[in-house]
């Protein structure tokens, strides 16, 4: 690769969150996901495929072309890495592990261990360790390691100019396919005020250098549970509102009800079914005015968070030119990620309802096959889990009840409560519970859900039996070491094979066993 200049080298806004502060993590990280001496490659004819985004989706479909030979070009205008590495999952599960270790020290003596000082919390520290860890794993997405694998990565805006061709800061780039993959951000609300709040998102939150003593989080799903609970175990004073009546409303309301609870013991306040009419900036700090059915009411915080959707970032592309179109904000995609112009296809949050990092990595494997091999596989096929860090974790795959009874699928439920597992009991984490949906047609599982410390690292099981099409009594088959939590999936998929046994059934064996005596 030739890396001839353009015009002058891209450099990051002055008010990116990753800029703020100024130390030398930061500094490493930016050198990593944006050079600011960065020269953009000459290109040398047309690319088998150019991929827009360097996020999850659009490094894992540069990656795999350049290893299988292609000509590949990789276009990111702000941050290699994208949401994941830089305001995601990588910040996220840091502070996380931070809280949580405050949290241990806080509940030590209900093991019988007494810690001196226990739930002293260094904020800046904590921050600090999160910048160093995030800088490390930065350079797995970086601009050098990519230009080392055989991609010509162009930092820049991007815009098509032509439905095979796009322009990316004054070069033009001829190409046979793409994969749009430039991911979302949280999405705004229409709340009269709330900018005068100077609101925090999950890209500025993690620039915080002083941890707020209260904070209001807008959002009950993943991100605002998350980030609410660990904001509280580090000492904040916090309040989640929402226009919904439960946490996570996308899960199994039992899962929303157990998370809910361990909310209200960790002092979180709650306020549900809001609709939330404007905020204000002032000497009570930062206010929302809200209505739930009773008239005007007011809560106020130092902070406001706003954790209440995604939207993908679609601004500027020039998708008309490129004859690609979008439905209610996304591109629209078949079953193959193919999009209205059959050259290009998308992978990720711009057209998935699945807006996570491993659904991401998973679509972009399915279009860089199709784009280049002229593949039929289909995104329908992928059995994708979620997880929501809180403590207790929730995951799940699969069909809901709910999603069962609109489908018209006929399913069987069985659940197993950790309370019920002796590991969960000796780790004294038995909120929580492992449920399985069972297709009475075919015995094989349609939906898992997992609540517990370990739940998002127990799921894969329940997955990878989705995705093979195995029946559930292959799941009560499997060994594990005893004891573990893991072992609830096992024990839940026994009561499937026990429910077989009907008085009928029984009443033979009996008489058999009475033959044998």
């Amino acid at each position: 690769m030739t890396n001839e200049p353009f015009t002058s080298p891209v450099s990051l806004p002055v008010t990116s969150p990753v800029s703020s502060p100024d130390d030398e993590f930061n500094r490493a990280l930016v050198s990593n996901v944006h050079p600011s001496d960065w020269k953009n490659p000459v290109p040398k004819g047309r690319y088998n495929l150019v991929v827009i985004g360097a996020g999850v989706a659009g490094l894992v479909s540069a990656a795999g072309a350049a290893a299988l030979g292609a000509r590949v070009a990789l276009i990111e205008r702000h941050l290699m890495g994208g949401d994941c590495t830089n305001f995601g999952c990588v910040p996220s599960k840091a502070l996380i592990r931070s809280a949580r270790a405050a949290h241990a020290l806080a509940e030590a003596p209900e093991f019988g261990v007494n810690v001196a000082g226990a739930g002293s919390v260094d904020f800046a520290g904590v921050m600090r360790r999160m910048r160093r860890l995030r800088a490390q794993i930065s350079v797995i997405d970086s601009a050098k390691r990519f230009a080392n694998l055989g991609v010509d990565v162009y930092l820049g805006d991007a815009k098509f100019t032509g439905k095979k061709e796009i322009e990316v800061a004054g070069t033009k780039l001829a190409f046979s396919k793409a994969v749009i993959a430039t991911g979302s951000r949280a999405a705004a609300l229409p709340i009269s005020g709330l900018q005068e709040t100077r609101f925090l998102t999950n890209e500025t939150v993690f620039s915080l250098e002083r941890l707020p003593e209260t904070l209001l989080v807008i959002g009950s799903g993943p991100i605002g549970c998350e980030l609410a609970q660990t904001f509280r175990r580090l000492g904040s004073r916090v309040t989640i509102i929402t226009d919904v009546m439960v946490l996570l409303p996308n899960d199994d309301p039992d899962a929303g009800r157990i998370v809910q609870q361990r909310f209200e013991r960790e002092g979180i306040g709650m306020i549900f079914g809001t609709k939330i009419l404007r905020a204000e900036s002032g000497g009570e700090g930062n206010t929302l005015i809200f209505d739930r059915g009773q008239g005007e009411e007011r809560v106020s915080a130092e902070e406001i968070l706003v954790a209440a959707g995604r939207r993908p970032n679609l601004d500027g592309l020039g998708l008309e030119i490129a004859g690609v179109t979008t439905e209610k904000g996304h591109v629209r995609v078949d079953d193959h990620l193919r999009t209205s112009n059959s050259s290009i296809y998308a992978a990720g949050d711009v057209c998935s309802i699945y807006k996570f990092t491993h659904a991401a990595e998973a679509m972009a494997r399915i279009a860089l096959q199709n784009a280049l091999f002229f593949g039929r596989k289909k995104v329908s096929d992928l059995a994708i889990p979620w997880c929501t860090y809180t403590a207790p974790e929730v995951a799940h795959v699969g069909m809901t009840h709910a999603e069962a009874q609109n489908r018209k699928t006929e399913i069987d439920t069985y659940t197993r409560e950790l309370a019920e597992t002796d590991r969960a009991i000796l780790d004294g984490e038995t909120e929580g519970f492992v449920r399985i949906h069972v297709d009475k047609r075919s015995g094989r599982l349609a939906g898992a859900t997992m609540v517990g410390a370990h739940a998002g690292e127990s799921i894969g099981e329940a997955v990878l039996a989705m995705t093979k099409r195995l029946k559930v009594g292959d799941l009560s088959g499997v060994i594990h070491p005893y004891p573990t939590q893991a072992e609830a999936l096992k024990r839940a998929a026994d009561l499937q094979l026990r429910s077989r046994l009907s008085p009928r059934i029984r009443r033979i064996f009996e008489k058999y066993f009475a033959f044998r005596r």
